[in-house]
């Protein structure tokens, strides 16, 4: 009896050789037969689950999502129960920083496919702005709970914050990645700013 294959085990494993070989070469390096070569497999069966280089691109940023969702789900759970709006959004913040090497690939990869997004149609077309605007929709909420619980000051703008946590945590990743600062340094800095937003916990 012929070998049960499953889908999306193999897309997976796929994926994940798109993102090995993105990490050490770049993505604008990466081309279907590289990726194939990473996964032990022909590019024929590459191309048989996505066509096109666009569609894997695609897949592998989504893989590289949920994986990232994971990470954050950990550490919001390491924290203990009940952790509170700041816990989960220093821990969605820290998540991202380049601090290891599923991290720094998150942070090269994300930044590399917005990069090569706005120049190459194709890839412009695909709805890369969905991950981001979850992340920014999370944050808001999460900074909307805390000013109603008294946790913040009353003139709170929960989206203008949750847009500038997330843009300051996307440039401290990108200096740690090239070197211009440590992760502690980074975490340091996004503390900073939540102790500004949460203060009125403190004061109150």
């Amino acid at each position: 009896m012929p070998k049960r294959v499953d889908h999306d085990v193999r897309r997976a494993e796929i994926a994940e050789a798109l993102i090995r070989v993105a990490g050490r070469r770049g993505l604008h390096a990466v081309g279907m037969r590289d990726v194939a070569a990473e996964a032990g497999v022909s590019l024929r069966l590459v191309q048989y689950y996505f066509q096109t280089k666009e569609k894997l691109l695609l897949h592998g940023l989504h893989h590289l999502a949920r994986g990232f969702g994971e990470r954050v789900t950990a550490r919001v759970a390491a924290v203990g129960d009940d952790p509170g709006p700041r816990a989960v959004i220093e821990a969605l913040l820290t998540a991202a920083l380049p601090t290891d090497e599923e991290s720094r690939r998150f942070h090269l990869l994300y930044t590399s496919y917005a990069v090569l997004a706005v120049t190459d149609e194709s890839l412009a077309a695909q709805p890369f702005i969905d991950n981001p605007n979850a992340a920014e929709d999370a944050v808001a909420g999460l900074l909307q709970k805390a000013k109603d619980a008294g946790l913040t000051g009353p003139d709170l703008d929960a989206r203008t914050e949750a847009v500038s946590l997330l843009a300051m945590s996307a440039g401290l990743g990108t200096g740690v990645l090239v070197g211009r600062c440590g992760p502690e340094s980074a975490a340091g800095i996004l503390n900073h700013h939540l102790d500004r937003i949460f203060r009125e916990r403190r004061d109150g």
